[in-house]
């Protein structure tokens, strides 16, 4: 059995909700991204946004929280099913990063993984790459962050 059996091609895993608070809102746009609709809610209501919202970059940041707070329980389970957990590498990059809808503060982002493929690599035998396609939705239904990306991991 190889360790990229354990991805289970179209599966949809939930990472789980995160709220966006307009003071983490504003913390983080102070530290990465202090654009005034980030940072000032009276400039953001004059803004395109009307409104405080978040950094693409928070967005994206949060997503790789809740990848990271998911691994635990995604172990526990294959553990339970008498599964290897996958010792990960690093990822090689993402590509077709959007942010189609902005979010506000007080927003509710619902976070997702879904594995696209799993297959070794022909320059590094002992490696395989997993690509996957991530999402958020907020509490509307309304995506507000997609990308695809991959990672790498010992075979």
């Amino acid at each position: 059995m190889s360790a990229l059996d354990v991805f289970e091609i179209g599966r949809r895993m939930e990472y789980g909700p995160h709220t966006f608070s307009a003071d983490a809102i504003i913390a983080f746009a102070l530290k990465y991204d202090p654009q005034p609709f980030h940072i000032d809610a009276e400039a953001a209501k004059r803004s395109m946004f009307g409104a405080l919202c978040a950094s693409g970059w928070h967005t994206a940041a949060v997503w790789m929280k809740k990848n990271l707070e998911y691994r635990p329980v995604w172990k526990a389970r294959l553990e339970r099913e008498g599964k290897a957990f996958p010792q990960y590498g690093p990822s090689p990059g993402f590509r077709n990063l959007k942010w189609p809808r902005p979010v506000y503060a007080g927003d509710t982002v619902h976070y997702y993984n879904t594995v696209i493929s799993a297959r070794p690599r022909q320059s590094k035998p002992h490696w395989g790459i997993v690509e996957t396609h991530s999402e958020g939705i907020n509490q509307n239904g309304d995506t507000v962050i997609t990308f695809d990306s991959a990672v790498l991991v010992k075979i």
